[in-house]
Formats: C-alpha cells, sequence, structure tokens
C-alpha cells in the first residue's frame, strides 16, 4: 500500500504564510500611515483604529460597506490592480455622499487563496493613493490568506466607510416633490458593476483565464477606439468633492450612487411615495461600451438599465430653477453633466423613456 503523506505540521505547511503577508504589509505600511490627519489617534498599530471626530456640532455617522466585484477579473488578467484599490475608495464615498455626508476615513479586506505580492502591493498602492487624493485616512484593514475558500489567482477586496454630516444637513430623499429635475453626472464606464454580464458577453468562449483571457482584453473591439481591458478598468470616479461643493449653492434634495441595479434599481430608493422619476436617455451621451455589450448580447434596453449605470455614475434630485446653474457649476469642477429627466406625481417608480 502506498504511504500516506504526512499531515502539515506548521501554518506554512497548511497553506498559510505568516512572513509573507508581514513582509508585504510591511513595505506599504509607511505609506498607508501617509493617509492620516489630525483625527487619528495612535500609531495604527493596536487591534482598531481611533479617530478623533469634533467640529460638529450634532453629527451624524454614515457608513457604508462594498467591493468591487468581478473587476478583480480583469484587473488580475492583465495585472493592474491599483485600479480596483482605488475603486473601492471611490466606491464607499459615493455611497456615504449619497446622506450628504463627507468621508472621514475607511477600512480595506483583501483576501485570496494565496497571497501575491504584486497583486497586493498593488490594491493596498491604489488604496492609499485614493485614500490620499480624496482626504480620506485608511484607518485598518484586514489581508487575509484563505486556501480552501478562494479561487486560484483571484483577490477579493471590500472596503468600509464612515463619513460625517450635521444632523440638520442629512439628505433622505424626503424633501424630492414633482417639478424637481433629476442631474446627472458622468461615468467612465462600468465603475464596478455588471462585469459577470459583460465578461460573459464580451469574451470569446475559452477566453476566460490565463493567456487567452489576457489576448482578448488586449484587442480593440470594432465600436471602441481602446483595447477592450482599457475600457473595462475605467476607474470608478469619485463625487464627493465636487458635489459637497455644489450643495453650498444649490439645494440637493436627493442623491444616488448608480451601482448594482443601475439607473431604476438606485434612483427609487431615494423616491418618496407620490413621486415617479422619468429618465430621458436621449439627453446624455453614454460611453461606446455600453453600445457594444448590448449589441454583442443582444440585450435589451431594460435588462441594460437595471445592470449597468449606462453613463451616470451619480443622479442628483434638484428644484426645477437649480438644475441649469447645478450643471454649469459640475462641469466647472471638471465633471461632465446634463439634466435627464424630472419628477412627476404618480406612484413611485422610475420611468425610463424609450
Amino acid at each position: 500500500m502506498p504511504g500516506r503523506s504526512a499531515p502539515p505540521s506548521t501554518y506554512r505547511e497548511a497553506g498559510v504564510d505568516p512572513d509573507s503577508k508581514e513582509a508585504i504589509l510591511a513595505g506599504v505600511r509607511t505609506r498607508i500611515r501617509s493617509t492620516y490627519r489630525d483625527p487619528v489617534l495612535g500609531s495604527g498599530d493596536g487591534f482598531a483604529g481611533l479617530f478623533r471626530l469634533a467640529g460638529y456640532r450634532d453629527p451624524v455617522l454614515v457608513s457604508s460597506i462594498d467591493g468591487v466585484g468581478t473587476k478583480t477579473r480583469i484587473a488580475a488578467a492583465l495585472g493592474r490592480w491599483q485600479v480596483v484599490g482605488a475603486d473601492v475608495v471611490s466606491h464607499g464615498a459615493n455611497d456615504v455622499l449619497c446622506c450628504g455626508a463627507a468621508p472621514l476615513f475607511m477600512l480595506d479586506y483583501v483576501a485570496s487563496r494565496v497571497l501575491d505580492a504584486e497583486a497586493i502591493t498593488g490594491v493596498l498602492g491604489g488604496i492609499v493613493e485614493a485614500c490620499r487624493d480624496q482626504g480620506i485616512v485608511l484607518l485598518g484593514g484586514e489581508t487575509a490568506e484563505m486556501p480552501g475558500v478562494y479561487v486560484k489567482s483571484e483577490v477579493d477586496i471590500v472596503g468600509a466607510t464612515v463619513g460625517v454630516v450635521e444632523r440638520d444637513r442629512v439628505i433622505t430623499g424626503e424633501a424630492i416633490r414633482p417639478g424637481d429635475v433629476i442631474v446627472g453626472i458622468a461615468s467612465d464606464g462600468l465603475h464596478t458593476n455588471g462585469y459577470s454580464l459583460a465578461r460573459a458577453v464580451l469574451l470569446p468562449d475559452g477566453a476566460h483565464q490565463g493567456a487567452a483571457l489576457r489576448r482578448a482584453l488586449e484587442k480593440v473591439p470594432r465600436g471602441l477606439s481602446e483595447p477592450l481591458g482599457d475600457a473595462l478598468l475605467a476607474p470608478h470616479r469619485p463625487y464627493a468633492r465636487p458635489v459637497l461643493a455644489l450643495r453650498q449653492r444649490v439645494e440637493i434634495c436627493g442623491i444616488a450612487h448608480v451601482t448594482g441595479g443601475g439607473i431604476p434599481g438606485n434612483l427609487v430608493r431615494i423616491l418618496p411615495q407620490g413621486c415617479r422619476a422619468r429618465i430621458d436617455p436621449g439627453r446624455w451621451p453614454a460611453p461606446p461600451l455600453f453600445a457594444v455589450i448590448q449589441k454583442r448580447g443582444r440585450i435589451a434596453d431594460g435588462e441594460m438599465f437595471r445592470t449597468f449605470n449606462m453613463g451616470l455614475g451619480l443622479l442628483l434630485a434638484v428644484r426645477e430653477g437649480e438644475g441649469a446653474p447645478a450643471v454649469s457649476h459640475l462641469e466647472a469642477s471638471g465633471e461632465r453633466a446634463w439634466i435627464v429627466g424630472r419628477i412627476a406625481a404618480g406612484p413611485r417608480g422610475v420611468e425610463i423613456s424609450a
């Protein structure tokens, strides 16, 4: 009878290498601390992060947690991990912005079957850079090596974000009323949603992993002016700074971050009873990637709008007379924006016109 192999006697032999993890984190620890600001207490070496909240009359903490989905498959194929690291920062900051909050700090979770130094360093580097750019503290996080849970070469990326807003300045959508207009702010692409459908449609059979996937992503498909991988890895835009600045000039009655569920699934979340949003897709130019996906997959309009952001990353409900000034101010801030619809009286819901 063949002899049985000896059971593992160390953590490393069981598939987890603590020394490798520590070496990776040691290389980025100084960069992580570069996101710290005065409200951070301590060195960051403890079991939890400390952040002192000061300067508010009646502060409300606003929190959100989300990931970047299967966009990581594209990042892995092309070795461009920083993009998805930055994406998780922008995603969380945009979520808390929907309540009118300024993002303060975030915690990250990065996990894989085996910690690849290049991938983990790239992800954390992207998170750090985005945090610095957006004035967010990376207060803590977890890097986990979990053999038997994650698929080989895949990385899971999650971020939890906390923001703050004065209680009397919280945005809930309750102030929305018939006659208001919807201002849409441009996305640069899919952001972090719809990638499972996009990959199924755009990638040929046998090109979902390895060298075949990379070759498919490096090609320029008909209808695009750039390689498919570049279009799919367009960053998730952060909107907090321009929108918080806009709020000093116009009344923003509601904000919807267009993520999973698309335009109808997210816009309806902020509508009060008796308000019906009517969106006109002819009011803005969607990035060509959406047309390529729809044509390749023969996907119905309704399914496209339920799955993708269709070129609008954030939707604002403002008073009718403030729609044009809001668009002008956003454009002066470097965003592209349009009045894309309006609020009518009727059953709570969202209509996308043909």
